[in-house]
């Protein structure tokens, strides 16, 4: 084919199909290391949150390690522990000002179905009010169970599809 001859739409869709898949598993694989976590740290699952980032479980091999303490800068929201129902409209704002992607974590019982208290003060799971992706269970988890849940979201985050924004030529 010369310079001047159009190139045909099925081969041009078939490039162009070629280059998004391409696009996408290199957009899901830099996702998948560079976590920006969001700790709303609340109860008792805090420590089990702190031996998680200690040097012995090393989360900085997910990317993961500097926790962000702003909404702005980070896409990972990990809820660790119980939230009351004053506290929801609180995490609610918080998950709203995350920018996009943003991926949520409920850490712990409390966080996943308000464990054992059993009353009118506590939230019955976080997903009442905000989206969840992964649930990690326990009281309190084993950090190798975070590190496991970690691992079973940035399977998600890498299987995702990473749209374009112009996808003309």
């Amino acid at each position: 084919m010369s310079a001047s001859t159009p190139v045909p739409r099925q081969e041009k869709s078939a490039a162009f199909e070629y280059l998004t898949t391409r696009k996408d598993e290199f957009v899901g694989w830099a996702r998948k290391f560079s976590l920006f976590p969001y700790p709303f740290v609340t109860a008792c699952c805090a420590m089990e949150f702190m031996s998680v980032s200690s040097t012995l479980y090393d989360t900085d091999r997910f990317g993961a390690a500097l926790p962000r303490f702003t909404p702005r800068q980070s896409d990972l929201l990990m809820v660790v522990g119980t939230v009351s129902h004053k506290q929801a409209p609180i995490l609610r704002k918080v998950y709203e000002q995350m920018c996009e992607p943003k991926w949520v974590i409920a850490f712990g019982v409390c966080a996943t179905s308000g464990g054992f208290y059993q009353n009118y003060a506590a939230l019955p799971g976080i997903d009442k009010i905000i989206p969840v992706d992964l649930y990690i269970p326990g009281c309190p988890p084993r950090p190798e169970m975070v590190i496991d849940g970690i691992m079973k979201l940035q399977d998600k985050i890498a299987a995702e599809r990473h749209p374009i924004i112009n996808q003309d030529f």
